[in-house]
């Protein structure tokens, strides 16, 4: 079955996650986003089924019991979660699933799928974090300003870290991790994405049906 990456995509709240998320999803057309859950209240403008889904802590709560959720963690006072039916329902088309998560739910997803790629998104310095808290309004300042600077050692765990210091910068350089694993070998020959290989049926032939003149006879 043709299946696609899982790329997490994880930083320390005001880092600006969501907002280079977005843009990812506008540039990369094989990109996805993994819809999550939260018990938190909607901020001005989000959407309930296309920011996230945002439920009663009772049926979070009820649907955890129910195994509904990939991960889910508790942050701050807010429960968050991945639903495994999103994260399947992407990746069996071919397309890559992008899981906009905190640190907490990336790990658990890792244990789970340890071939999903893990991004860590970092301020350029704790003053700048502090500041982009600010202008975000967050209520809790100081409450998640110190959970951030927690968050910060398990950068060190990550498959990738990128510093989000100019925006267009750093979109780019992690749309670069992306095309690169796109370009893989076991990926376009092994699950038939060498259909968008953009090269002749005569040279996917001899790939696909020569042998190299390198392996041993």
């Amino acid at each position: 079955m043709s299946t696609g990456f899982v790329y997490i995509l994880s930083a320390p709240s005001g880092t600006g996650k969501t907002t280079v998320g977005n843009l990812l999803l506008k540039e990369i057309p094989f990109l996805e986003r993994v819809i999550t859950a939260t018990t938190r209240k909607p901020r001005d403008g989000e959407i309930h089924g296309k920011d996230y889904y945002f439920l009663e802590e009772q049926t979070f709560k009820r649907k955890i019991e129910e195994g509904f959720f990939l991960e889910w963690a508790k942050v701050y006072r807010y429960y968050y979660g991945t639903p495994k039916s999103e994260v399947e329902r992407i990746t069996s088309q071919g397309k890559d699933a992008l899981l906009i998560i905190d640190v907490q739910g990336a790990f658990q997803v890792k244990k789970l799928l340890p071939n999903a790629i893990t991004i860590f998104l970092l301020p350029p310095s704790l003053e700048e974090l502090k500041k982009r808290l600010l202008q975000r309004g967050e209520k809790e300042l100081d409450e998640r300003f110190e959970w951030a600077k927690k968050e910060l050692p398990c950068a060190r765990y990550f498959d990738y870290a990128v510093v989000n210091d100019r925006l267009e910068k750093t979109v780019e350089e992690i749309k670069s991790i992306m095309l690169a694993n796109r370009r893989r070998t076991s990926f376009l020959f092994n699950n038939e994405h060498y259909k968008l290989f953009n090269v002749g049926g005569d040279i996917l032939k001899a790939i696909l049906g020569g042998k190299c003149n390198a392996e041993k006879i």
